[in-house]
């Protein structure tokens, strides 16, 4: 599976390079491209769906598919971020996580361990009022990574 790296939704860079280091913007459940924010198991692709926990049941997958789907949404679209830089997920120490419900934590952790299973980055987690473009966002991350350049 094939995803895009993340797209800013205003006039800001998605990521930039310093030296070695690779600083990430906070990145959302969103797609630009479809001005569509991720709401559940449907706006992600299937395997991914499966892979982080839909069981088909309308009254788990309602409650745990938003935040499900967004975590995976946010992590794949730093791995593709990440990756579009020369780097990949292994490179990447340090998040910080901002959920609009700190109850939401143990379901995106869940997620996360897809992504980081072995050896996790450094993190912080914090609990907001509010994120753009409106109440439907539950997580956002900025990730920074560490990617020698070359040569």
């Amino acid at each position: 599976m094939t995803s895009a790296p993340a797209a800013p939704l205003a006039h800001y860079a998605a990521f930039k390079r310093m030296g070695d280091f690779v600083f990430l913007s906070g990145i959302i459940a969103v797609d630009p491209a479809r001005s569509l924010v991720v709401t559940g198991y449907q706006d992600i692709p299937p395997e991914a769906a499966r892979l982080i926990g839909q069981t088909g049941e309308m009254s788990v997958d309602v409650k745990e598919g938003p935040i499900l789907a967004q975590s995976w949404w946010v992590l794949d679209r730093i791995r593709a971020t990440i990756e579009s830089a020369g780097g990949s997920m292994a490179d990447v120490f340090k998040l910080v996580q901002y959920f609009r419900d700190l109850r939401d934590y143990p379901h995106y952790n869940r997620v996360r361990k897809h992504f980081f299973p072995t050896d996790p980055p450094v993190s912080t987690v914090v609990q907001v009022t509010a994120m753009l473009p409106d109440e439907r966002v539950l997580v956002e991350v900025e990730a920074t990574a560490y990617l020698p350049l070359k040569g």
